[in-house]
């Protein structure tokens, strides 16, 4: 019961943000437009504003926080460890470095290429992760400290390739890696929504075996599940999730850190609720976006400065625990 109503609140804490989101900018609508032209009615001007302009923004937000509150939950979950998120174990960074070699290497700007970068970009550096953690088994432990070292690396080879780029090139592509939803429209949104429902299912047909992971390894065994087949398979996949959001809006830090824990936290749980983290990420992500245009910086540097100090949190209190 616990779990319904916290989740019942924060959807409809989500519907207002959106309906706050789609009345501020650079033009202020009042309420009564945007359900207008959210329903078919109201002026040409203010439809257009709403419908084609910020809906698009609105929607990238909700899910693309639901994708980086779902791959949180994932990696948490697998290494077992609060510190365990794509962002800190490095596959942001992977996803990034996949997108500049599309971008400042190849010389592609269009959306479907820049997308594949990443997801190659990512999914190369989870298997390198894995790869290098892997000892009888992978540990989570060792996973972060692995990530966290191979996330340095390809900060250093993001860093070169800016820096020996044109002076053009370079700037839009720091701009993109600062994280933001400002530039998307319709046009990405579409294949965006098409990748995430091939993904989603794909979790959910996973979660079983991935469930019974969570009991241990030995007792996962002993139930018939292939453990590292289904650890490898949910990396993958909560890569994909990573990279398809950096594809779109750059690295956006800290969402998939801190939604899953503060879900936990909420609902009461035992264990990591991939629905609940899902839709608080989209719930931070907004108020995120909101609170960027109202300071008018990206939604990547809010996320950095709201999450790096419970990072910091996170770090001693884990240390304090050992």
């Amino acid at each position: 019961m616990r779990t319904l109503l916290v989740r019942a609140a924060a959807v409809a804490a989500l519907i207002v943000l959106a309906l706050i989101a789609l009345s501020i900018g650079t033009y202020q609508l009042e309420l009564a437009q945007v359900l207008s032209a959210l329903t078919g009615g109201g002026e040409d001007p203010a439809r257009k504003l709403v419908l084609e302009w910020r809906l698009p923004r609105v929607l990238f937000a909700v899910l693309g926080g639901i994708a980086l509150g779902v791959s949180g939950a994932i990696f948490q979950s697998l290494t077992r460890n609060p510190l365990g998120s794509p962002d800190v174990i490095g596959f942001d960074a992977g996803s990034y470095s996949g997108a500049l070699v599309v971008m400042l290497v190849l010389g592609g700007t269009a959306y479907g290429a820049v997308a594949t970068g990443a997801v190659l970009g990512g999914a190369v550096t989870a298997l390198v992760v894995y790869l290098l953690a892997y000892r009888r088994g992978v540990q989570g432990f060792r996973f972060i400290i692995v990530g966290i070292g191979v996330s340095a690396f390809l900060v250093g080879i993001n860093n070169y390739l800016l820096i020996s780029t044109g002076e053009q090139q370079a700037r839009a592509a720091v701009a993109w890696g600062f994280g933001s939803l400002s530039a998307l429209g319709l046009e990405q949104l579409l294949p965006f929504s098409l990748v995430l429902l091939i993904l989603f299912p794909l979790i959910a047909v996973s979660r079983g075996d991935f469930a019974q992971l969570e009991l241990g390894d030995d007792t996962a065994k002993a139930l018939g599940v292939r453990v590292e087949r289904s650890r490898l398979t949910m990396t993958l996949l909560g890569v994909g999730l990573t990279a398809l959001v950096t594809a779109a809006a750059g690295p956006i830090a800290f969402i998939a850190l801190v939604a899953p824990q503060l879900a936990r936290r909420l609902m009461r749980s035992p264990g990591l609720d991939m629905t609940s983290a899902g839709i608080l990420g989209a719930l931070l992500l907004l108020l995120a976006d909101v609170v960027g245009q109202r300071i008018q910086v990206t939604v990547g540097l809010v996320t950095v400065v709201l999450g790096g100090g419970y990072f910091a949190w996170l770090l001693i209190r884990e240390g304090l625990r050992r």
